[in-house]
């Protein structure tokens, strides 16, 4: 993420200009700061565009590593630039949905381009009558099942670690990874 001198880029307030009379005509004075100029106008130019450089729709795509380590995005280069762009852009919001099955699903689509259906929802339940017993326990928890998008392969191990990450702190979900959409999914 280093931003160098770019040739031939101008810079908007050249230094030899501004100079005192008396150097205009110095040749050493002119070329001294002309070199000068080569090495700041980069800086005036990321100056100039900072706000284009902190928004993840336009930044430079190598910004968009440092953006996401500001709102806890894992950043993962192999993933296409839209689609590392929209994590961080959708990045405060997929954290708000964290632990639910809506945010889960997003999780898997923004981390790995992959589809996913989460069945059970792993709710919790409640009585209102004081030493109450426990409600049985559930057969299994919450089943998360993950198909590709376009790539015909899915990387069980990634899938898991955004599962065990998004999954709530009171489950334990399963994964199950499919090679195609399963064939309910037409309902």
């Amino acid at each position: 993420m280093s931003r160098a001198a770019v040739p031939g880029l101008p810079s908007r307030y050249p230094i030899g200009e501004q100079l005192p009379a008396m150097y205009a005509d110095d040749d050493f004075a002119q070329r001294f700061t002309a070199g000068l100029d080569t090495v700041l106008a980069p800086v005036f130019a990321t100056l100039d565009n900072l706000p284009a450089y902190l928004d993840p729709r336009v930044a430079p795509t190598d910004f968009l590593a440092w953006l996401a380590s500001w709102v806890g995005v894992v950043d993962d280069p192999r993933r296409t630039t839209e689609l590392r762009r929209e994590a961080v852009t959708l990045a405060v919001e997929l954290h708000r949905w964290r632990g639910t099955r809506r945010g889960l699903v997003e999780g898997l689509r923004l981390g790995l381009g992959v589809h996913a259906e989460v069945t059970d929802d792993g709710g919790a339940a409640w009585s209102s009558t004081p030493g109450a017993d426990l409600p049985p326990r559930p057969p299994a928890g919450p089943l998360v099942r993950v198909w590709p998008d376009r790539e015909a392969r899915v990387d069980p191990d990634r899938v898991r670690e955004i599962v065990r990450a998004m999954c709530p702190a009171h489950t334990v979900c399963r994964v199950e990874i499919l090679p195609g959409p399963p064939a309910d999914e037409g309902r």
